[in-house]
């Protein structure tokens, strides 16, 4: 994630260098180790992976009228 109005150019750039370091077999090792797995997208797929789950969780939410916490 990166601010909003990021040019798309440094989000790229970003992308390409996280994806590297992700791809690393230490890195895959050290977050399996903590039950994780590093998964490479590309900034278009992260995008529609985020929307997709912000709209399953609020209908959850609203299905379940689930009140925020204080």
């Amino acid at each position: 994630m990166a601010p909003a109005g990021t040019p798309a150019p440094i989000i790229d750039k970003l992308n390409t260098e996280i994806g590297k370091i992700l791809a690393r077999p230490d890195i895959k090792e050290a977050w399996e180790k903590q039950g994780a797995t590093p998964v490479i997208k590309t900034p278009a797929a992260f995008k529609h992976f985020m929307e997709a789950e912000i709209a399953k969780w609020a209908e959850i939410i609203a299905t379940n009228h689930i009140a925020p916490i204080n």
